[in-house]
């Protein structure tokens, strides 16, 4: 009897014209993309991840991609530096002026306890867009200050 409703249900979609307003289809990557900013913004990290990588099937050479799967790699309760780290590079390997993969990386260096590779990425960020009005050098550059302040 089930399937006698389903068609039923079926076929009064069909002729009543509805049936192409529904829309079935798997979201696209930008909206990923925007779905996992919202959840990073929640530290809903796990969602973040999950958003993230179905975008990635859909555009793997997109560094923001990347950089947002090392940022959540970084930033998630239990943090995954080596897989930050390969987000961030690869993100660098396809768009060598990312701002925010040169400052993301430069912050797991020092989470890593590396500030001289934390430093390279600050002369990068200062090479693309100064010292002055660039958020991306700014918070760095502070995160490095923070650094050798509490590891003299």
């Amino acid at each position: 009897m089930r399937p006698m409703i389903y068609s039923v249900a079926a076929a009064c979609l069909l002729a009543c014209g509805t049936a192409q307003a529904i829309d079935t289809s798997a979201p696209s990557a930008s909206e990923r993309l925007h779905n996992a900013q919202k959840a990073i913004q929640s530290k809903d990290w796990r969602r973040a991840q999950f958003e993230l990588n179905a975008a990635l099937r859909d555009e793997p050479r997109n560094a923001d991609i990347h950089n947002l799967l090392g940022y959540t790699a970084r930033k998630s309760s239990t943090p995954n530096l080596p897989q930050a780290f390969e987000h961030y590079k690869i993100a660098l390997q396809i768009n060598p002026q990312h701002r925010g993969a040169h400052e993301y990386i430069g912050e797991a260096y020092l989470m890593d306890k590396q500030p001289a590779e934390a430093e390279k990425h600050l002369a990068a960020l200062e090479k693309i867009c100064g010292n002055q009005s660039c958020e991306e050098y700014a918070d760095l550059a502070k995160a490095i200050t923070a650094y050798k302040t509490s590891h003299p």
